[in-house]
Formats: C-alpha cells, structure tokens, sequence
C-alpha cells in the first residue's frame, strides 16, 4: 500500500505567477509616435469628410436608441458611490454664483476644461477609442466633443425638431383656398356641446384668423368668428365672455397659450434667508431629508426651485420652522430687486401681507434703518407679524392702517413698494375662482382703488432722499387697465418718472394698446406671463420722484380713456359738480315761474 502522505509537512508555495503585480508594459517610443500620428491623421480626415458631405438626420428609431443608451449611462452615474450629498449640493453652487454648465451626473471633477470626459492612457483604452474612431467616421465632429448630457439634450431637441417640421408640413398641406364653414346659430343650438369638436373648431378658427382674407367664408365678418372663438373657450375653460374678450385683445392668437399655462400649476419655490444662512447649506440640508431642488436661475442669487419632495411637507421642515427660508412665488422676487433697498433706509411696504416682500426687503436692508409693514386687514396683519419673527427681522414696525391715510400721518421714506390688490388675472393657476368672478365693475373697481394708493404712495416719498426717492408699483394682473393706465394717471398728476427696473428679463409694457396711447417711457416697465416665463403673471413699474410739489391736476381727462370706462377721480369729481349744478339750475327755473305767476 505505501506509507501515507501528510500535507502539514507539505512547504507552502509562494505566489503564482497570475497573483504578482505585473508591471506596465513599455511601449517603445517609436510605437507611440506612430499611434499619435495615425490619430491625428484621422482627425484631419473626419474634418475633411465633415466639410464636404452633409450629414444624414438622425432617425426616430436612432434616436430613440440613442437617448435610451445616454439616459442608462446617466442613471448608472446618477447612482455611482461617487456622488455624495456633498457633491451635489457643490454642484449647484460655485461660490455666490450658479453652475449652470453641469449637468444631472453631479460631480464635474472627471471632466477636462473643455467639458469632455478624461480617459485613461493605457492601451486597452487607445485601442478602443480607436476602433471608435472608425466606427464614427460618418457621425458630425461636434456630438463627439460634446459630453453625454449635452448630447442627449441636442437629441431630444432635434426630435422635437423634427415632430415641429412635421406638423408644419401637415398645416401647409391644408390649401389656402381652402376656407372653413363657420356655423350658425341655428346649427350650434341644434347641435350639443361637444369637447372634441369645439376644440377642433378653436384651432380651424385660429388658422383662419392667421389668414383671414384667404381662408374666411364668404360673407363672414372677422367679429363673426372672433364670437364663436370667445364662446368655445369659455366652454372649454370655464371662462366668463368679458374676461375671455379682455385675454385675446391682449394676446390674440396666443389666448390659448396662457390659457393653457393657466391649467397648470408653477414650480414651487423658496427663498433663502441671507440672515439665518447661505443658500449652500440649506440645500444640502434639504438634499440630506430626500428633497430635490435646483437653482431658482442666474437673475436670483436666493432662489431654489423644488423638483420633488417626496410627500415631504415644504412648510413644516426645522429649517422651515427655524426661519432658513420662506416659501414664495418666483415673480414675487422681482418688485423687491427693483426696489433695491439699501441699508440704513426707511422704506414702506404699503400693501404687507402676507410678508414675503416685506422679509425680503429687510433680508437686504441687514436688519438696519427702518421699514414699516402696512396692511389695511388686521387679520392678514398678524401673518407679517409672524413671518418677520420667524425669518429673524427686527427693524420692521406693522401697522394696520388703510394706505390712502398714510400720507397725512407719517412721510419722508426713501423708497415706497406697492403691490397693489388687483383682479389677480395673473394667478389663476392658483385662484380658479377668477375665471368667472371677474367682470367689468371688478376691473374698475381695483383701478380706482390702485390710482389712490398709488398717489398715496408717491405722497409718502420724498425726492429730497441722497440714495432713495423711488417707488415700485407692482400688480399680478395682466390687464392694462389695471396696470399702465393706473401709471399714466400717476404720471400727470404727480411729478414722477419712469426709470428701468434693472430686472434682466420680461416683456417691455405697452406704449399703446387699442385706444389707449402711453408715455413713451412706459416701455421700461416688466411684465411676465405665465405661458412665456414659466412664473405668474406680474407687472413691475419702477417710478423716480424728482419733486415734491404737487401740479395742478389737468382739466380734461386722460385721453386714452374716452370711453369712460376707467376713468378715475377726476370723472367721478365732473359727474359730482355736475349732479350739484343741475338742482340749482332747477331752483332757479323754480323762482322765475313763481315771479311771473305773482
């Protein structure tokens, strides 16, 4: 049999020879001059090819494939261990100023100056970005410098692109001899309401308004179709006829753009609070409770937009709760950055509630010199009073006073803000009930009350102020009666002017609309709408006073309102005198007939 073997004897064996580390291979230099040359070579060739062929559109199918692939490449960066709550709150932010070049993958550190990916040297790695090169020698120079995010965002544009051109060509396929057959009374009350028709007519009707002398019916009055318009989309929005009518005189064939954008709800936003902390540490801690967030945009150095929260409530979190932020509308930042408080100021705030504005000023302010916070509704009052004790505010006085009466109690601010209660068109995304509350006295109504703050408002300033002498008007309405009417009435009944804003974006106001004619100077006020600038609609005015004397108020009216429909004091004080003459001109008629009766 033999003798048995025992393996405890046996001497252990060292490392094999797969185990060792293995130094890396030494290329020749000769070999890695050949490898750099050949790349160059190619480079020069895909550039030439680039010049002189025109590159193919990419397909659906290619680039479905190619979004899906890029979308997988994000995710599993999205997920990589690398990206710490850290790193993404240090992406957000570089310093003071917003990063708006990187992308979804977080950190930017594994990228060159130049954005592109780094790649290792070894030669596994040149062998494959080889075989890559000649694999793309047919795909355009510019998709392979750029990254994976701007790559896949180019896709999807050019998709969107595609889908646009398509639709295009199938309107232009419609013939412009062809003309649509608009109803009539009797058709439309025999037939019943229907969605899907009566959003089909509203596109036929915009396509004819587009070209109305080629595509209208024979006979028909542009009034004709514009009716029937107006009638759809108040069956189809919930809209009452007058304030439907008021939206397309202002935005014509685009109402049904802001109508749209008016079904949708905006991004919910807040603003840090400077005096508590930095906008750097409330989003990592945020980031750190599951919440996902992003920069508000260049034109805010405070704001952050809220993604996702995760049935997180924004309004009941320890910062929230601490004073850290203020959960506030993106448009209701800008009457305050045209103000521009300065410290050591005394500013009014006439129209307070429920606070925001009136924390941010004295964000800016450092809590120095004095704001006063006014608001006519005690009620309301009481949220400012809790506000500015929770953001940590503590040289602002609140008062409940109504704002016509302030100039004959307190005067002299450096800078005024008034947000003045409008008919709120600007934020029906938010109050649906305005659709079909709001008629024609409403929109009166908040126009005369507006010229009496807005004058109160110029009253308290004082234009004898070194840094100050400024007053804001702001609205979250769209409407021109309620915003450069009110201006111009201030502007001929006050020494006043119009000055930029210093806001970087929105529309300019209008100089003339319909039978209204403005001061050239009013095109440096703002106005933002919902469908164009993603944010409620708003109006900012921005006005300089240079006297504190008051001119005599004009004789006649203002020209641009000669219907009578928005009209201010100076109506209502003729209609007056004119009531009082009349019974005094009866009296006397009265006496004649007695003397020739005796």
């Amino acid at each position: 049999m033999g003798r048995k073997i025992n393996y405890d004897e046996k001497p252990k064996k060292g490392l094999g020879r797969k185990a060792k580390k293995q130094p890396p291979p030494e290329i020749p230099k000769k070999l890695q001059e050949q490898r750099r040359g050949v790349k160059k070579r190619r480079a020069d060739d895909r550039k030439a090819k680039a010049k002189k062929i025109k590159l193919k559109p990419i397909n659906d199918s290619e680039s479905e494939i190619d979004e899906n692939s890029i979308a997988s490449e994000l995710n599993m960066g999205l997920d990589s261990d690398d990206n710490s709550i850290e790193d993404k709150a240090d992406d957000l932010f570089e310093g003071n100023s917003l990063s708006e070049s990187e992308g979804p993958d977080g950190n930017g550190a594994d990228r060159n100056e130049n954005g592109k990916h780094k790649s290792s040297d070894s030669d596994d790695d040149d062998d494959e970005n080889e075989q890559d090169d000649d694999a793309s020698d047919n795909d355009s120079d510019d998709l392979n410098d750029l990254s994976l995010e701007e790559a896949s965002k180019r896709l999807v544009k050019k998709k969107a692109k595609i889908e646009r051109q398509a639709e295009e060509e199938m309107q232009t396929n419609i013939l412009d001899s062809e003309r649509m057959h608009l109803p009539t009374a009797k058709e439309l009350r025999r037939d019943q309401p229907d969605l899907i028709a009566s959003r089909q007519r509203v596109k036929d009707i915009l396509l004819v308004l587009g070209n109305f002398k080629a595509r209208c019916e024979p006979g028909r009055k542009r009034k004709e179709y514009i009716r029937l318009l107006s009638k759809d989309l108040c069956f189809l929005y919930d809209y009452n006829e007058f304030l439907v009518q008021k939206l397309f005189d202002l935005f014509g064939t685009n109402v049904v753009e802001f109508l749209e954008a008016n079904e949708q709800s905006r991004p919910l936003t807040i603003r840090t609070n400077t005096l508590k902390t930095r906008r750097r540490d409330l989003a990592k801690s945020l980031i750190e409770r599951g919440i996902n967030l992003e920069p508000i945009g260049a034109w805010s150095k405070v704001g952050l937009v809220i993604t996702d929260t995760q049935s997180i409530p924004i309004g009941a979190t320890p910062e929230y709760l601490a004073g850290h932020y203020m959960l506030q509308g993106a448009s209701s930042f800008l009457p305050v950055m045209a103000l521009a408080p300065q410290e050591s100021e005394q500013i009014l705030d006439m129209c307070a509630a429920p606070g925001g504005k009136t924390t941010y000023i004295g964000q800016l302010m450092k809590n120095t010199g004095c704001l006063v916070a006014n608001d006519v509704n005690r009620d309301r009052a009481r949220a400012v009073i809790g506000n500015i004790h929770r953001m940590g505010i503590t040289n602002c006085v609140v008062s409940s006073v109504d704002g016509r009466k302030l100039p004959g109690m307190i005067k002299g601010f450096d800078r005024v803000l008034l947000d003045a209660p409008c008919s709120g068109t600007g934020v029906i995304s938010k109050h649906s009930e305005v659709k079909s509350s709001k008629d024609g006295k409403d929109v009166q109504r908040c126009g005369h009350i507006q010229r009496e703050l807005l004058l109160a408002a110029i009253d308290s300033c004082t234009a004898s102020s070194v840094t100050g002498g400024y007053i804001v008007y702001s609205t979250c309405s769209v409407l021109v009666e309620e915003n450069e009417c009110v201006v111009q009435y201030a502007l001929k009944r006050r020494n006043v002017k119009i000055v930029p804003t210093g806001l970087p974006f929105g529309n300019e106001g209008f100089t003339h609309f319909r039978e209204y004619h403005f001061h050239p100077s009013m095109k440096l006020a703002m106005r933002y709408y919902p469908h164009l600038h993603n944010m409620d609609g708003f109006f900012v005015c921005k006005l300089k006073k240079f006297s504190n004397t008051i001119p005599k108020p004009p004789k006649e009216d203002l020209p641009e309102t000669a219907e009578g429909d928005n009209e201010g004091e100076g109506e209502e004080e003729e209609m007056d005198t004119e009531n009082k003459e009349a019974p005094k001109k009866k009296k006397k008629k009265s006496n004649k007939g007695m003397k020739k009766s005796t």
